[in-house]
C-alpha cells in the first residue's frame, strides 16, 4: 500500500514502475479462500442475463456467508432467441424476469440486479466512452472488494463471442478508469462519488480453463446453482426455439439434468474455476 500511495503523491516514473512491479508480484491466491470471505461487496459484470451462471454456486456461497452480491448486465438480451413469435421488447422483459428469478434462487435480492439497457449483439458498436463511464459510475457507487468479469486474457487476448469479448474489455477498462479522479471527474465534482481502485478480481470463462488458478468448492450450493440455471427457459432447452413460460415437468427435469451435467468437479468436489488477480488493473492481463 505504501507503493500505491507513493505513485499518487509523487507521480514519478520510478514510483509508477515500482507500483507496477508490486502488482505483478502480487500473490495469485487471496489472503483467505473465497469460501471464507465475509463482509465483502461483490460486483459481477456480464454482457447478458445468464452470464453469471458460470459463477452461480460461488455467488450463492458468498451471499450465504454475509457478503453483498450485485450483478450488472450490460445488455437486455433482447435478441437471443430462435422463436419467431417473440419481439425484442418481449424478450427483454422475459430475460429480466428470468434473471431476477435466478438470483432469487441464489439468495440475491432483486434490487441488487442492475441492467444498463444496451442492445444484445451490438455491444461492440456502442459508444465505448459512454459505456465505460456508466460502468465507472457503478464501480464508484458500489466500491466492490471483488470484481467478477469475463476474462480478457492472460498475456494474450482471449477469444470470446462478440458481446462477451466487449464485456471483458469494458469491465477491465472501467476498473482502470474508476481509480483516477480526473477521469469522468463530473461523477466526483457533481455526483459526490469518489475514485476507487478495485483490489481483487475473479475472472471467468466458459470453455477454455487453462488460465484458472483458483477453484471454489460449491459443495452445499449445487442445488441452488441447478435451480438458478434452470430459470433461463428462453435460452436453454426447448424454450429457445419455442418459448413457453410454463414448460412441462419433463422439460424442467431435462433442463435441471443439463445444468447438473455442466458442473465441474475437482478432487471429487463440485467447483467453479476462475483466474484470480490482485493488484493494479493495468496488469490485469499479465
Amino acid at each position: 500500500m505504501n507503493l500505491l500511495r507513493k505513485v499518487f503523491v509523487s507521480g514519478t516514473v520510478t514510483s509508477a514502475l515500482a507500483v507496477l512491479a508490486y502488482a505483478q508480484m502480487a500473490p495469485l491466491k487471496p489472503d483467505l479462500p473465497p469460501e471464507k470471505w465475509t463482509g465483502k461487496t461483490i460486483l459481477l459484470i456480464g454482457a447478458h442475463a445468464d452470464d453469471d451462471a458460470l459463477s452461480h454456486g460461488t455467488l450463492a456461497l458468498l451471499e450465504a456467508h454475509g457478503n453483498q452480491v450485485y450483478v450488472l448486465t450490460l445488455t437486455t438480451g433482447n435478441v437471443g432467441t430462435q422463436d419467431p413469435r417473440l419481439s425484442r421488447t418481449q424478450l427483454a422483459e422475459i430475460r429480466r424476469q428470468e434473471e431476477i428469478a435466478a438470483l432469487k434462487d441464489l439468495g440475491i435480492p432483486a434490487e441488487h440486479y442492475i441492467n444498463l439497457g444496451y442492445d444484445d449483439g451490438l455491444l461492440e458498436f456502442e459508444d465505448r466512452k459512454a459505456v465505460v463511464e456508466n460502468l465507472v459510475r457503478w464501480i464508484r457507487k458500489l466500491r466492490p472488494d471483488v470484481l467478477f468479469a469475463w476474462d480478457p486474457g492472460k498475456v494474450y487476448q482471449r477469444w470470446h463471442k462478440s458481446d462477451h469479448r466487449a464485456a471483458a474489455y469494458l469491465a477491465a477498462d472501467a476498473a482502470r478508469a474508476a481509480m483516477w479522479r480526473l477521469l469522468f471527474e463530473g461523477q466526483i465534482t457533481q455526483e459526490g462519488l469518489k475514485e476507487f481502485m478495485v483490489p481483487e478480481y475473479m475472472l471467468y470463462n466458459d470453455t477454455d480453463y487453462q488460465d484458472e488458478n483458483i477453484w471454489v468448492d460449491i459443495t452445499g450450493f449445487v442445488e441452488q446453482r441447478v435451480n438458478a440455471d434452470s430459470q433461463y427457459i428462453s435460452q436453454f432447452g426447448p424454450g429457445w426455439k419455442n418459448y413457453n413460460a410454463t414448460p412441462s415437468e419433463a422439460e424442467m427435469q431435462g433442463m435441471k439434468a443439463w445444468a447438473r451435467d455442466r458442473i465441474r468437479t475437482r478432487d471429487g468436489h463440485p467447483v467453479e474455476g476462475f483466474r484470480y488477480y490482485r493488484g493494479l488493473p493495468d496488469s490485469l492481463g499479465k
